[in-house]
């Protein structure tokens, strides 16, 4: 069977994995100023922030055409691909993966299999760039899943953003009402909920610098619950200067483990704001 992986562009892959696995990475759009911008293919990530700050209203985000999707789909058929794992950015942020879950039994020429990351950037794309490697293989279709299944079960991510109003404007914060009061005042630490895989705020912290050593003690507690090698990955929101030099702190602690350095695009950054961090974790797949 041949399988072929399609992921969309907040999995922010570059262009050497996406050409070296033959991963098909469709666009997210973006709407500013009432004109809708395809990420990566319409504007670039230092763009969209210089933007950002300009815009005379808030942005949005918005959802793929499923023609086009589908369009996407037949190509992939006629290139003759049996099957296709669509891996795409957590439905409890987008709406997208279930569209696609509607439409998949109409599809009658390829076998179309709509996967839920529960999470998005460079975490999913790991995800994209493991079914595609397994897909070369030879691995079929419940083989490759499961192993996406167990690496996502491994996923945890810790972010800090430089305010709310971003996540509670465009309804992205679960538990807003908790925080908004004190929103110009801390640094809130979020993460996507094991349960209902909603970004929740979960803890207060009075400045970076407490939020920044407090993500790292709990990413220290977390490596104390696992039985196998995990690896880090650092994120930012047009900050890269803060996310190297946390990324070289978090390395320097860890010297055997990788520890990947990453984006939020401008879809993510739409929601996060400009000089947000992240830290997250996964099983090592390349140890496991």
């Amino acid at each position: 069977m041949k399988i072929a992986v399609v992921t969309d562009s907040t999995s922010y892959l570059s262009k050497d994995e996406v050409d070296r696995y033959h991963i098909h990475v469709v666009p997210i759009p973006v709407i500013m100023d009432g004109r809708s911008i395809d990420e990566g293919v319409d504007i670039s990530t230092s763009d969209f922030y210089e933007r950002l700050r300009t815009t005379q209203s808030f942005p949005s985000t918005s959802q793929p055409p499923l023609g086009e999707m589908i369009t996407l789909y037949n190509k992939l058929a006629d290139e003759g691909y049996d099957a296709v794992i669509s891996i795409h950015l957590a439905s409890t942020i987008s709406g997208f993966v279930n569209q696609l879950k509607n439409i998949a039994p109409t599809i009658e020429n390829i076998k179309v299999i709509p996967y839920d990351s529960q999470i998005t950037v460079k975490l999913m794309g790991y995800l994209a760039i493991e079914a595609s490697k397994m897909a070369e293989q030879g691995k079929d279709v419940d083989e490759i899943l499961t192993h996406l299944d167990d690496i996502r079960d491994s996923m945890d991510e810790l972010f800090i953003v430089d305010d709310l109003q971003n996540l509670v404007r465009g309804g992205r914060l679960s538990n807003a009402s908790a925080f908004i009061g004190s929103v110009l005042k801390i640094k809130p630490l979020l993460t996507f909920d094991d349960q209902t895989h909603e970004i929740v705020a979960f803890e207060k912290v009075r400045s970076r610098k407490k939020a920044l050593a407090r993500v790292e003690t709990l990413f220290e507690e977390a490596q104390q619950k696992v039985d196998y090698p995990l690896r880090a990955l650092v994120i930012h929101a047009n900050d890269e200067a803060a996310g190297k030099t946390w990324r070289d702190t978090i390395q320097a602690k860890y010297p055997d483990m990788t520890v990947d350095f990453s984006y939020f695009g401008p879809v993510i950054g739409t929601h996060l704001g400009e000089k947000a961090l992240a830290l997250a974790w996964l099983k090592d797949f390349t140890k496991a």
